[in-house]
């Protein structure tokens, strides 16, 4: 049996960081993909490290080719074929109107959230053909929801990802690699302080039928059942983890 050798872009805080641990325990080696964040990107390592498995971190933008080449390459050289793929890395922008929004920051989320993610499972698919594998793309529940007067261009960029989901499982099923997605809604994550409110995943329990907002946690236990073999039948799905929204 395949040793599972799994990279999960944006590893190293918040959905990807425990969707890293999670995979660990689950028997996964795992490469942890950061853009800036070394130091967090370490210490999401030592916790892979910890159960047992091996952890590789690699820097890199994964809207640029040569760093999603280079990711795969050290992956291929450090631990072994790739067999699965979390497209996590994301970028928002800062909350606001579409009319507030710089022509800067609309194409830096598009080119993470989309470029980045087509790129990165380019990639994989090219070093699974022949031996199968599996990608989850982490969409959101703004694909659906739009998120008006707070980022409707990351909810344009995460309809694309639901778009290239069903499309990728479609294209690279024939080749055994299946392809999902996850939609979470507000998660306890350092993304919100980025974004300009810090306390914005708690504001979700007046809104959200279950009353709170997820944690990462969450979230990475979806990721990983999708990547498992107990989802082996699992293709195109896209499994919305918002709380009733």
């Amino acid at each position: 049996m395949t040793q599972p050798v799994t990279v999960v872009t944006g590893g190293g805080r918040g959905i990807g960081a425990a969707t890293a641990v999670a995979l660990a325990e689950a028997g996964h080696d795992v490469v942890i993909n950061y853009r800036v964040a070394k130091d967090r990107a370490a210490q999401t390592a030592e916790l892979v490290r910890a159960t047992g498995r091996q952890a590789v971190i690699v820097a890199g933008d994964i809207s640029v080719e040569a760093d999603v080449d280079r990711l795969f390459d050290v992956t291929a050289a450090e631990l072994g074929p790739v067999t699965g793929l979390v497209n996590n890395a994301g970028v928002t922008g800062r909350l606001g109107r579409l009319t507030e929004a710089s022509p800067e920051t609309i194409r830096r989320v598009v080119d993470v959230n989309v470029t980045g993610y087509l790129l990165c499972a380019r990639r994989a698919v090219q070093d699974m053909a022949g031996r199968g594998g599996a990608i989850v793309n982490v969409s959101s529940a703004a694909a659906t929801l739009g998120s008006p007067d707070e980022y409707i261009h990351y909810a344009a960029a995460k309809g694309a990802v639901d778009s290239m989901t069903i499309g990728m499982a479609k294209e690279f099923g024939p080749l055994g690699i299946r392809v999902n997605a996850v939609s979470p809604g507000r998660t306890y994550t350092e993304i919100h302080a980025e974004m300009g409110d810090p306390d914005r995943a708690a504001k979700i329990a007046t809104i959200a039928p279950l009353r709170r907002a997820a944690m990462p946690a969450e979230i990475a236990s979806a990721i990983v059942w999708l990547l498992s073999d107990a989802a082996s039948y699992t293709s195109g799905a896209n499994i919305r983890i918002a709380g009733g929204l």
